[in-house]
């Protein structure tokens, strides 16, 4: 028992955390790919910003989506 308490720790320990998808850089990409990753950046920022919202509102899990989707709406609305 005590080799199999052992060995679970160390895949624990072993394990790297979870992340999120980091910001896209436009000044790392290739020239001809730069204007997409503005727009790809832009996207991720609105993204991260209804995340935000939501989590301040403390939107439950099951309603999230929505709150998210409506989010976004109302942000290209705006533009």
């Amino acid at each position: 028992m005590k080799q199999f308490l052992f060995i679970a720790a160390i895949a624990v320990l072993a394990t790297a955390p979870a992340r999120s998808q980091a910001l896209v850089d436009p000044n790392k990409v290739a020239p001809e790919y730069r204007e997409a990753a503005e727009k790809r950046r832009a996207e991720q920022l609105r993204q991260r910003e209804c995340a935000l919202k939501a989590d301040l509102e403390k939107v439950l899990p099951r309603d999230r989506t929505a709150f998210l989707n409506h989010c976004l709406e109302m942000i290209a609305a705006k533009q």
